[in-house]
């Protein structure tokens, strides 16, 4: 969803021409429709990447989308990205990605933020969808800012999942959607969700984001509320996810 939306968005707003690197087993192939040049490689082929940008002369780029957290370990690294991975003390999403827009800037590549061209789709504050909090999903809230503000300052994640008073569950190295399922399945029902940005997020990569996917996982695991930050997360589909986020009685709150 996330990288169709923004070819759609890159093409209205002008942009001439959009390449596309996917990744097997990551992207979804309906992106083909979406662009003007697909590349097909697996995670982990950095020299192919490299190649593919300076073939189409392209000098600027966005990280659109996710790869999922078990690739970091299941990695097939070319001799390029094994070089990479060599100089990293620290093998998160973040180090990685950011290494990764240094080799880019090498061959004039510049990596923009994840937001370009969907800034419209940015959540603003206040109630989004669904029913006005009650005073103790409100104080979830509270508690699970604060807890998730602190894992993500620690780089461990940006999600936490509270039930009155009490945190359930905390993002690691799974990703939110494994957390809600986890901590919807320890709650039970009526449990709240919190994703922040880390304290100094660079916005190039590992922006928070939520959309129907969100929605719907969200759902079967009886969540009752889903609080992220203003301005600094993502709303994909913005009218689809409210939606389905009211037909399921769920509460969006960005703060």
């Amino acid at each position: 969803m996330y990288p169709r939306l923004l070819a759609d968005s890159a093409r209205e707003a002008g942009v001439k021409k959009i390449i596309a690197a996917a990744f097997t087993g990551e992207t979804d192939p309906t992106l083909e429709q979406h662009v003007d040049v697909i590349e097909w490689m697996r995670v982990g082929q950095l020299n192919r990447l490299l190649k593919f940008f300076r073939a189409q002369d392209i000098h600027h780029a966005i990280m659109g989308g996710q790869i999922a957290p078990k690739n970091l370990f299941d990695l097939q690294p070319d001799w390029k990205a094994l070089l990479l991975l060599g100089k990293l003390k620290e093998r998160n999403a973040e180090s990685i990605f950011a290494a990764i827009a240094a080799e880019l800037a090498k061959i004039d590549v510049e990596l923009l933020p994840a937001t370009t061209f969907l800034e419209d789709s940015l959540a603003s504050s206040g109630l989004i969808a669904g029913a006005k909090l009650s005073r103790q999903e409100e104080e979830d809230v509270d508690l699970g800012w604060k807890i998730a503000r602190e894992i993500a300052r620690l780089d461990i994640g940006q999600t936490v999942i509270v039930k009155n008073g009490t945190i359930v569950a905390v993002e690691a190295f799974e990703g939110t959607n494994e957390t809600v399922k986890r901590g919807g399945a320890l709650a039970r029902d009526g449990a709240v969700m919190v994703k922040v940005a880390k304290p100094n997020q660079d916005m190039r990569f590992d922006v928070p984001v939520v959309g129907v996917e969100t929605i719907r996982i969200a759902a079967e695991a009886k969540l009752r509320v889903i609080a992220v930050e203003a301005g600094k997360t993502l709303l994909l589909n913005r009218n689809a996810t409210v939606d389905l986020a009211n037909r399921s009685k769920i509460s969006i709150l960005a703060r």
